[in-house]
């Protein structure tokens, strides 16, 4: 069972809200997951990240991969100080 870190898809119609979740690569993008691990919101200014930070070390450390976009947020916010 490969481990996947990806975003599922909450809010309404143009109003999208993601929540970062750990889920089996077969499942559905809002479907079944293993663990909620924060929340990316575009629609603020700046966009919103929130992470449990050791969950996602966690989940890397026994070998999830991040899809894409989930890479792309992990190495802007889970480098940076925090604030």
């Amino acid at each position: 069972m490969a481990i996947k870190l990806r975003l599922a898809r909450y809010g309404g119609k143009k109003n999208a809200f993601y929540r970062l979740v750990a889920a089996d690569e077969r499942a559905r993008r809002d479907g079944r997951f293993l663990e909620q691990l924060g929340t990316y919101d575009p629609n603020q200014k700046p966009a919103a990240v929130r992470l449990k930070a050791d969950r996602v070390k966690h989940w890397l450390s026994v070998g999830a991969q991040p899809s894409e976009t989930v890479g792309k947020l992990l190495k802007d916010h889970l480098t940076a100080p925090a604030a």
